[in-house]
Order: C-alpha cells, then structure tokens, then sequence
C-alpha cells in the first residue's frame, strides 16, 4: 500500500505568529502517524521561513518557531519555497536568505502537490 501523502500549504506570514506553529506541529504528527507531510509556502508565508524571522516569534508555552521549525525539518519534513512569491514578496531574495532545508520550486510544483496529495491544509 502506497503511503498516504498531506499538503501544508503556509500563506499567512510572520505578521500573523497565531497561524504559523499549525503546519509544522501538524507535519511532525503526520509524520509520526507514517503519513508523509509536505510544507509549502506561499505569498507571505515565505516570511516565516526566511533566516533570522522564526526566532523572534515565541507564543503562549511552545519554544520558538525556530525550534519547532528545525524539529520538523530534523524530522525529514520538506519545506517547500514558491519561487514566484520570492519575486513578488522579496525583490531580491534568493536561495541563501532562507533557513537551511527549504527548496525553492515553481508555481507547477504546487499544483502537482495538490493533485497527488491524499489531503490539503492551508493556514
């Protein structure tokens, strides 16, 4: 049997912090449930893997972002940058402004991910 698959797609950025520990908390369970988790992000959501944001955003009792974040990716959990919203959001952003383990991609690769993904989430 084929592992089931689960999309994450990240568009809120670091301007909202209330909406960016779901998909990594998320992903980290999939992945303990033998699911195999995708983390995409989107739009502004490229703000929350971008280089020095993630450790600046702490809520209620959970650690950093930064640390839930570098236990997902420990984890085998891929981050997935949309190359187009680089362009839109980030002018001259490239593939070093972003945390280690993120892969820059294109617009098709999300499409993909959608149409083989067994679910989808958007935060």
């Amino acid at each position: 049997m084929e592992k089931k698959k689960i999309l994450y797609i990240q568009t809120s950025g670091v301007n909202t912090p209330q909406r960016l520990y779901s998909p990594f908390i998320l992903a980290q369970t999939a992945k303990a449930m033998d699911i195999e988790p995708t983390l995409y992000f989107l739009g502004e959501g490229i703000s929350v893997v971008t280089k020095g944001e993630a450790e600046k955003i702490k809520m209620g009792t959970f650690p950093t972002l930064k640390e839930v974040m570098d236990q997902t990716a420990k984890m085998g959990v891929s981050m997935l940058v949309c190359q187009q919203s680089m362009q839109l959001f980030g002018q001259d952003l490239t593939a070093a402004d972003f945390v280690e383990g993120a892969k820059i991609v294109g617009a098709a690769t999300l499409n993909s991910l959608v149409l083989e993904s067994d679910g989808t989430m958007w935060f």
